[in-house]
């Protein structure tokens, strides 16, 4: 699986999509606290740094969370000072290059009134994480069968100019029909319609599910790592005094 090189001055807003979008389309999820920002809490557990360079950031970081407080961040191995790796997992970045995005006729649009039912089905799928308010952040599809939910997909972060396809998943029952595949498609459709370009993100180690985005028309941008870390004490702070 190799890397590809994708018109890099229009994709680079991806090498930070959490904050390209809490400080764009999606700032009034947001809460924000100079450099760091995150979604509020029951719409999305993602935090940003500005820079996770920028020693500024994580007293920001800091200020937002609080003692002994967590965050999810993205690109960070090693934490400043004042914070602690929780644990790190490998991901993968694909965005839209020949994908065919297409309406499905039996996709039906979802809202809050259906979340018991989404937070059900991502409960038994786990394909990441969904919150009470996550339905806000965009279009969210679902295919039903004899009126239970039964595949899901829909739109997540939402830099200037792409949107992320994320929740995508399907009932054990019901796998192997294709089904997510045309919600993928389905919701890249209402993406492309608002002059937007679809990308989306992966676990490094779900190689089946690359495979499939890849064959789909996805093509791998960059590999990246996610973490949770953990606010110890003062020093982030005191560091920027």
């Amino acid at each position: 699986m190799s890397v590809t090189s994708i018109d890099a001055s229009s994709s680079r807003i991806l090498d930070n999509p959490a904050w390209a979008a809490l400080t764009g389309p999606h700032a009034h999820f947001a809460q924000r606290i100079g450099h760091a920002a995150r979604y509020h809490q029951d719409v999305a557990p993602f935090h940003a740094l500005c820079d996770e360079d920028d020693p500024r950031a994580w007293a920001d970081l800091a200020a937002l969370v609080g003692p002994g407080g967590t965050a999810a961040v993205r690109g960070v191995t090693e934490a400043a000072a004042g914070w602690e790796v929780v644990r790190t997992r490998h991901g993968v970045q694909l965005v839209d290059t020949a994908l065919r995005a297409e309406p499905d006729p039996e996709a039906v649009r979802l809202g809050p009134d259906d979340v018991p039912e989404i937070l059900d089905l991502v409960a038994r799928t786990e394909p990441g994480p969904y919150l009470p308010r996550t339905v806000e952040l965009g279009t969210y599809l679902g295919i039903r069968h004899e009126g239970r939910l039964i595949t899901l997909a829909g739109e997540r972060l939402h830099p200037p100019g792409w949107t992320e396809i994320s929740a995508v998943c399907t009932d054990p029952d019901h796998r192997g029909r294709g089904l997510a595949t045309r919600l993928v498609r389905a919701v890249a459709a209402g993406i492309r319609e608002r002059g937007e370009r679809p990308f989306l993100h992966a676990a490094a180690t779900n190689v089946n599910a690359i495979r499939l985005y890849e064959s789909i028309g996805f093509t791998l941008r960059r590999r990246t790592v996610f973490s949770l870390v953990r606010h110890t004490g003062a020093a982030a702070l005191e560091e920027t005094a």
